[in-house]
């Protein structure tokens, strides 16, 4: 990958759409007790005058009306915006997730979205069917741009290929040095789905020798290193912070790259799945 990255860089969709390479993550509200609002607004607000694109939320988050209205608030035209969502597993089911598609735009306030998911498998293969079909439909009816999963394992992206149909755009797992999902990455290169990686990061478990002695190498700090490494290895990385001094940081990734000995002693972090710090497919039936 050569190193000139700017904010207008990107990765081809099968559909032929293109998805920004930098995103920016605001799973504040989930989970947690805080009104997802009070992080959501300034920090997507800093993020989008630093000069993100792409903005990746979820029902589950809590916050898909916060981050419509901070958009529209920018000034930035809807369409320069790449903009993600996800239907929870909770609304599994061909009904609850055409329902989920209708209840995402109307707390965004958008007319559609460049990409949905559906956020983790339901358990059963006919459930997690219907529930990808009513994310199929809504792309013919013009709602989705493009349609995806998250936290989906081989298996589960080969029952949509078994069932005939289209494959998804991407698949949203947890990627960094430690846990490199080197199975699910394969299958998805060899299918044409774009690998997003979040907790890209570690959630700010930077202080491991290797990690900080690339940083110190290049200069740069832990996180950047982290990030630089999952472009390299041809992922989409998600960033998430409420601070700008990081959210600024985060991206400037432009002029340096990792060398071939730096990417080697990264990818000798693996630890394979027992490396996952947030939740993984491996154990969905």
């Amino acid at each position: 990958m050569s190193s000139a990255l700017t904010f207008q860089s990107t990765k081809p969709l099968a559909s032929g759409n293109h998805i920004p390479l930098l995103g920016f993550g605001v799973a504040y509200g989930f989970g947690k007790q805080e009104d997802p609002a009070e992080l959501t607004k300034p920090s997507l607000a800093e993020a989008l005058k630093v000069g993100y694109r792409h903005v990746d939320t979820a029902q589950m988050y809590r916050n898909e009306k916060f981050v419509g209205e901070c958009i529209r608030e920018s000034g930035i035209p809807r369409e320069e915006i790449f903009v993600t969502s996800k239907v929870p597993a909770s609304d599994a089911g061909y009904e609850s997730a055409a329902k989920a598609v209708d209840i995402s735009l109307k707390a965004l306030g958008f007319d559609y979205l460049d990409l949905y998911l559906i956020h983790s498998p339901p358990k059963g293969t006919q459930l997690r069917l219907e529930t990808y079909k009513a994310l199929v439909d809504a792309k013919k009816a013009g709602k989705l741009r493009d349609i995806g999963v998250s936290n989906y394992n081989v298996h589960h992206l080969e029952e949509i290929k078994g069932a005939g149909l289209e494959a998804p755009a991407v698949n949203q797992v947890e990627i960094h040095p430690f846990c490199q999902q080197k199975t699910i990455v394969e299958y998805c290169n060899a299918h044409g789905i774009v690998v997003e990686a979040y907790c890209s990061v570690v959630r700010g478990a930077l202080d491991h020798p290797v990690i900080a002695s690339v940083a110190r190498k290049h200069e740069k700090d832990p996180a950047q290193v982290l990030i630089r490494w999952s472009l390299q290895r041809g992922f989409v990385p998600l960033m998430r912070s409420s601070n700008p001094a990081r959210i600024r940081s985060n991206a400037e990734l432009d002029d340096w790259e990792l060398d071939g000995d730096d990417m080697r002693q990264l990818d000798g972090l693996d630890k394979g799945s027992a490396g996952a710090i947030s939740w993984n497919p491996i154990d969905v039936a």
